[in-house]
């Protein structure tokens, strides 16, 4: 019985190679998070309260020194699709590094200064107060986040863009999970509903073909593979 699970799992995995293959920028940040244990196996429960077989922590990131790395891809992304906005917001707290370095690395390859916002967890009520850091969130403003999964934590940037008087023109994650409500993706249910365009470095079914071309991660890309399917 073992023998034939072997084999149809071993057929799964060729065909899956055969039809899909892996970009250079996938295989590159793919094999960044691991080499930073960014990316986990085992069982895990997320923030939105669902179980999973895998965690992405942009965190390990950070104290692997590999924030300019990360912060390079979501500038790639800015330039190659022309992303036009006023200024970055970055939520707390993970967004918050990514969007300063996005920042920086856009000034070093444009020569563009680019306002930055965050927000606080917990509203301010000494100095200057409040719960908004930075430049105001009026005008276009681009949307700079770790990860997609259920939509909350973006749904809230927007909102408090929106409460700011801006404009989301566009929003960048490291990881889009892909995640379904109803069938539907999350990510299009908040395009549609916010008339933007989210864009990723990567998906989680981008992942499942990486882990696929690499003999080690095999057991891995059967198992996320059985996730996200429909």
């Amino acid at each position: 019985m073992l023998h034939v699970i072997d084999k149809v799992n071993c057929n799964f995995l060729k065909a899956l190679t055969l039809n899909l293959s892996i970009s250079i920028k996938h295989k590159t940040f793919f094999s960044l998070a691991l080499e930073h244990e960014a990316l986990l196996f085992g069982d895990f429960r997320l923030k939105s309260g669902t179980k999973s077989s895998y965690f992405f922590n942009v965190a390990s990131f950070l104290s692997g020194g590999a924030i300019y790395e990360l912060a390079s891809f979501y500038t790639d992304i800015i330039i190659e699709n022309n992303l036009q906005f006023d200024s970055i917001f970055g939520p707390a707290y993970k967004g918050i590094p990514l969007a300063a370095a996005v920042s920086s690395i856009l000034y070093q390859r444009t020569n563009r200064r680019v306002p930055l916002t965050f927000d606080r967890k917990e509203v301010k009520d000494y100095g200057e107060g409040g719960a908004i850091v930075g430049a105001s969130l009026s005008g276009e403003i681009l949307i700079i986040d770790d990860v997609l999964t259920a939509g909350t934590a973006l749904s809230n940037s927007i909102k408090l863009v929106k409460e700011g008087g801006g404009v989301v023109t566009g929003a960048i994650v490291g990881l889009d999970r892909e995640e379904r409500v109803d069938g539907v993706l999350v990510r299009e249910i908040i395009e549609k509903k916010s008339n933007f365009l989210i864009y990723s470095i990567a998906s989680v079914s981008d992942l499942v073909t990486y882990l696929a071309s690499e003999k080690k991660y095999s057991k891995e890309a059967i198992i996320l593979s059985e996730s996200i399917k429909v």
